[in-house]
């Protein structure tokens, strides 16, 4: 019987590098204050956040996922038609199809790469990481592209206390390519789908279609149940990763956590057991919650401004909506 030629892929892959691509506005916390009856200080003290960062109503989620593309190529030093797959996380792309991968491949010069939509909410970028490095190792793409990008504003109600005061807009990016020496580790992930509800739209497409009333879906959150799930279980997979990849918490010197809450970050820290050495991202505080994007903008900060450097071993954990989850290890490019 003739066998399959198996496949000729890398050992390894690796991050090369990040872009980013924050909303133009900034907007502060008197801002939203009034129609959530709310203060500036009951927002820092709950979330952390001083200002979060919106677009224009010109700029769509295509946009800013092009910019943070672009540079991430750039950066990265490669042809963009070297590029084999271009995955984007999104949840606030208003198409079904056709995806916003396909454009987004398209508008920085990625053409015929495949292309396709993630749809796993504020894990959707790690989830990306996964599968870019078993892409690559798997000899299907020399090089791919991960976007994490969100344009939450398009689904926020003024007036909900839930969720909708903590978003934010922007898109992070990263390339993915081989290497000689392990740059990703083992994924932990999955999902629970028993608890759909705690977070996600207020009503279906097809509702609105049938009562129009309803008026168009903005986002809610049962906010005491995902700060438990969050703050607690999510610890426990992130420190699977860590092990996953043969390290202790000790060996950790950065840590990127999906950008919540900044009391959901420092219950994890605790709970991972973190050295104090580690450096945290915590972007949420001027940039907000961006979902997708919020990893690899809080990544890129860090590498910028010099708090991280490379060759950094970085644990980033995505968790949300869905409820979804997954946690990797990676060296920073």
């Amino acid at each position: 019987m003739t066998s399959l030629k198996p496949s000729e892929g890398p050992a390894y892959s690796r991050i090369y590098s990040f872009g980013a691509r924050r909303g133009e506005n900034v907007v502060t916390n008197d801002d939203i204050a009034g129609p959530i009856n709310s203060s500036d200080e009951w927002i820092r003290q709950r979330t952390g956040i001083i200002t979060r960062r919106r677009g224009t109503a010109e700029e769509s989620v295509i946009d800013l996922a092009v910019d943070a593309a672009a540079q991430a190529i750039e950066r990265a030093g490669i042809d963009p038609q070297e590029i084999g797959a271009v995955l984007m996380s999104t949840v606030t792309y208003f198409r079904q199809t056709p995806s916003a991968a396909a454009i987004v491949a398209d508008r920085v010069g990625a053409n015929p790469a495949a292309a396709w939509d993630i749809s796993a909410a504020c894990a959707g970028y790690t989830y990306g990481i996964a599968q870019a490095d078993a892409l690559v190792r798997a000899g299907t793409a020399k090089y791919v592209l991960v976007v994490g990008a969100e344009k939450m504003s398009d689904f926020i109600d003024p007036t909900d206390r839930s969720i909708s005061f903590l978003l934010g807009d922007g898109a992070g990016a990263a390339i993915v390519g081989p290497s000689e020496t392990p740059g990703i580790s083992k994924t932990i992930w999955g999902s629970d789908g028993s608890r759909a509800e705690a977070i996600g739209q207020t009503h279906s497409w097809d509702a609105l279609r049938e009562n129009p009333e309803l008026g168009w879906p903005t986002l809610r959150q049962d906010g005491p149940s995902v700060f438990k799930w969050a703050g607690f279980k999510m610890a426990n997979y992130a420190i699977e990763a860590i092990e996953a990849a043969g390290l202790t918490p000790d060996d950790i010197d950065v840590f990127a956590p999906h950008q919540a809450n900044m009391r959901i970050i420092d219950q994890m820290i605790k709970q991972i057991n973190l050295p104090e050495s580690v450096v945290v991202g915590r972007d949420i505080a001027d940039t907000g919650n961006t979902s997708a994007a919020s990893i690899p903008l809080a990544i890129d900060r860090l590498l910028e401004e010099g708090q991280a450097k490379s060759g950094d071993l970085c644990l980033q954990i995505g968790f949300g909506a869905g409820l979804v989850y997954a946690a990797q290890v990676v060296v920073l490019p």
